[in-house]
């Protein structure tokens, strides 16, 4: 006859008690290999070197220009004399024929949408290449993952030519130009071209966080009577945000920190506040204590979009990078 064993719950408490133990043993464990003193230390050390210039900067920032121009910043700590007056003016003063504030502004007009257009057209195109069968998905998904590794160097000179001429194939013609450079305060130009660069690595970290989905999540919804487009904005968008948010921050700093391509794309009305910065120090670069002041200036505007949207960032670029 044979005999059957019942777990009781009090064993089925022991168990999991043991399994508890066990697993807090084994992260100790792990936590002990991975870090040291000597690691530790380290770390410390780097960070200290690495930060002791960008505090330099934001002493200077802070040092009369005459004082800023004949010592050193550390003899501050020995003869302290500070100012606000660099950022007054720094605002106040351009090399070009844009002041800090005005470029600051267009700076602003040219990242916030230059970050969501993209974003919008890649959401998507990942929802597309994730959820929707059609032929040649694949191959069309690799093809868009390969443009990454065209660099934008080589693409300046064609986008600008198509911009400015248009295309023309055999007689007919396929994309009339634009004229939008010669206009004053125009940013059309410079949020194709950021949304043109940026587009393929938002749809390979977008469609590979859009993929690990549940598919009985989106399986339901179609039963229940959903389409595609209250699928994607009801479920999809929600769930996508940290991978969202994480490529938000990437792509603003991104067209923030950009010189290159608002240099060559937008007029000279709306160039960013990287050309105002990169003219600040003067012909002979002797005002550069306007110079640290104003990169103090913009990187206020980074540090906001960070810290706001810090909490998605590691858990979507981790689950967007990744896949399996």
């Amino acid at each position: 006859m044979a005999t059957v064993h019942l777990d009781t719950p009090a064993d089925t408490q022991a168990a999991q008690v043991v399994s508890g133990r066990a697993g807090r043993k084994a992260e100790r464990d792990a936590h002990k290999k991975l870090t040291s003193r000597g690691a530790t230390l380290a770390a410390a050390i780097i960070a200290v070197v690495w930060t002791i210039p960008t505090f330099g900067l934001f002493v200077t920032s802070f040092r009369p220009g005459a004082d800023s121009n004949t010592t050193g910043w550390w003899t501050v700590f020995v003869d302290p004399s500070f100012t606000l007056s660099n950022y007054f003016d720094a605002l106040t003063a351009g090399g070009t024929a844009l002041t800090l504030g005005e470029s600051f502004i267009n700076s602003l007009a040219i990242a916030i949408p230059a970050t969501l257009i993209p974003i919008s057209i890649a959401a998507l195109a990942a929802y597309a290449f994730a959820w929707i069968p059609f032929k040649g998905r694949s191959p069309l998904f690799v093809a868009v993952f390969a443009l990454q590794i065209v660099p934008i160097q080589m693409a300046l000179v064609p986008l600008l030519s198509l911009f400015s001429r248009g295309l023309t194939i055999a007689g007919v013609g396929i994309f009339p130009g634009f004229t939008l450079r010669d206009v004053e305060h125009s940013f059309a130009t410079v949020w194709i071209a950021h949304a043109i660069f940026a587009m393929p690595l938002a749809i390979f970290l977008l469609h590979n966080f859009i993929s690990e989905i549940p598919g009985e999540l989106i399986e339901a919804a179609r039963v229940d009577g959903a389409g595609h487009g209250q699928i994607f904005f009801r479920m999809i968008i929600p769930l996508a945000m940290p991978a969202i948010a994480s490529f938000a921050i990437f792509q603003f700093l991104w067209v923030w920190n950009d010189l290159l391509v608002a240099t060559i794309f937008a007029p000279s009305s709306s160039l960013p506040l990287t050309q105002t910065l990169n003219s600040l120090s003067g012909t002979w670069g002797d005002r550069w204590y306007l110079q640290s002041a104003g990169t103090f200036i913009s990187i206020i505007v980074p540090l906001l979009v960070f810290f706001a949207l810090q909490r998605f960032f590691v858990r979507g670029l981790l689950a967007g990078a990744t896949k399996g």
